[in-house]
């Protein structure tokens, strides 16, 4: 799928044709997307398929081969400064002065945004410190914070200028469940404002829970793009497993199912029955009525799918083919 269009809302994020090479290689091989306003839009893929390219374009620090961006219709390329003014940029394990206190810290960038008052920017380190729970560390040296203290600092220093457009690269990196689970909301609270948050991971089911959308590099190509499960079902094997658990008559519904059309290699354990399941939505429910019209008794049906580990495990394995 080479290119994503998740809603009609208005797009905040708007790539087209975007290449981006090293030399001879290629990182990021004409991709094209579109992010609406409002969207926790995530980007997934293993290392080396182009995300971390792809975001230093959006975020002015690189020029691309060529291709276009907009960000709020803005062209990032054509207009640098206004593009600047719109998106705030996280990068992964992003670097914090050793000699300067958490307040200070943020303090300096929020003049460096043009918060030009002393009261004013006080005010806003202290809802962006609230905003991603580290108000009881202002006072603290910025060299003493864990990894995942310091990426949570970070993303407040990128919520300062209240940018309209976000882009964080890793910033689940280091954070334990707990701070994972107040960075979904932080984002999710952000979407809600209609701002727009492109996110990276290498873990897609990291991302499944935290974005509304997702899409899914490889190679510098764009697979995939859209729902998390529209995702899974674009990139899942077509192959399912379905387990059955008979009351009664197992090796009669095995003899009756074998041969059918979709169906592969049956394994028993007791009255269990997992069966390898080649078809789609329909040919799974054929199966279910047809054993249920043969009279076969069962306490449940249930469907198994590929993981998202399990897909980005076979995207991540193309590499090597």
């Amino acid at each position: 799928m080479m290119e994503g269009e998740v809603t009609a809302r208005p797009t905040a994020i708007e790539i087209r044709d975007l290449r981006v090479d090293y030399g001879d290689f290629v990182a990021v091989d004409d991709v094209s997307l579109k992010v609406p306003a409002g969207e926790v839009f995530g980007l997934v893929g293993p290392n080396g398929a182009g995300k971390t390219s792809t975001f230093r374009v959006l975020a002015t620090l690189m020029e691309p081969t060529y291709g276009e961006v907009f960000l709020d219709g803005v062209d990032i390329l054509e207009d640098r400064e206004q593009a600047r003014r719109i998106v705030g940029y996280m990068p992964d394990l992003a670097p914090v002065p050793t000699d300067l206190k958490v307040w200070e810290f943020l303090d300096f960038h929020a003049a460096a945004y043009g918060i030009g008052r002393r009261k004013a920017r006080r005010e806003r380190v202290a809802e962006c410190l609230e905003e991603v729970r580290m108000s009881d560390q202002r006072n603290a040296w910025c060299h003493k914070l864990s990894r995942g203290q310091t990426q949570r600092v970070v993303l407040a220093k990128t919520l300062l200028h209240r940018p309209r457009v976000m882009i964080l690269d890793e910033p689940a990196s280091g954070l334990d469940p707990l701070a994972r689970r107040d960075l979904r909301t932080a984002l999710r609270n952000l979407a809600k404002t209609g701002a727009t948050v492109f996110v990276s991971s290498h873990i897609l089911s990291e991302l499944a829970e935290m974005c509304t959308s997702l899409c899914v590099m490889n190679r510098g190509k764009l697979l995939a793009a859209g729902t998390a499960e529209e995702v899974r079902r674009l990139l899942g094997n077509a192959g399912r497993k379905v387990t059955l658990h008979f009351v009664s008559r197992v090796e009669h519904a095995m003899a009756w199912m074998e041969g059918k059309p979709g169906i592969g290699a049956m394994e028993r354990e007791g009255e269990r029955v997992t069966v390898d399941l080649e078809g789609d939505d329909f040919l799974q429910s054929e199966l279910m009525a047809g054993l249920v019209n043969e009279g076969f008794r069962m306490l449940s049906f249930e469907e198994r799918r590929s993981s998202f580990e399990e897909i980005l495990v076979e995207v991540a394995e193309s590499n090597r083919k």
